[in-house]
């Protein structure tokens, strides 16, 4: 886990463990994994939150929130503006640099967030209710629906 994310959950008082990902059934009991997706709208950025395995319903979304210049960002640009976010996954934590962050509505009735927290597989495990009170994220429908064949 990056430096200050760490820094930050410690100064928010928000509790969290890194570990390695749990695997077979153990795993669905803590939680869906999360993943981020950097979006852009001229010069602002924006983060959206959604389970691993979910497609962004960029149109929908850009419906949902009224920012139709809405796009997928480029990372790297991302990184170079922001370096505290240089290496591995981006973590779902924009409040650390003011960027809005936007969580997935799947993730509502789960009692944990949990992500990538760096190039080693590491993951952080917190709260649900830890995370939406450091990061106040608006939470919307992000992802795809599904739609039968």
């Amino acid at each position: 886990m990056i430096a200050e994310l760490r820094d930050f959950l410690i100064r928010e008082g928000a509790s969290h463990t890194v570990g390695a990902p749990p695997s077979g059934s153990a795993g669905r009991a803590v939680g869906s994994l999360a993943r981020v997706v950097i979006l852009r709208d001229g010069d602002a950025f924006a983060l959206a939150v959604l389970p691993a395995g979910a497609a962004l319903d960029l149109a929908g979304f850009r419906r949902r929130v009224g920012r139709y210049g809405l796009t997928v960002a480029n990372e790297d640009e991302f990184r170079t503006q922001f370096p505290e976010f240089a290496a591995g996954p981006l973590p779902p934590f924009g409040g650390m640099v003011a960027i809005p962050v936007y969580l997935d509505r799947a993730f509502a009735g789960e009692t944990w967030m949990r992500f990538e927290g760096d190039a080693d597989r590491e993951v952080v495990s917190l709260s649900m209710r830890d995370y939406v009170r450091v990061e106040r994220p608006a939470i919307v429908p992000l992802a795809q629906a599904l739609r039968a064949a």
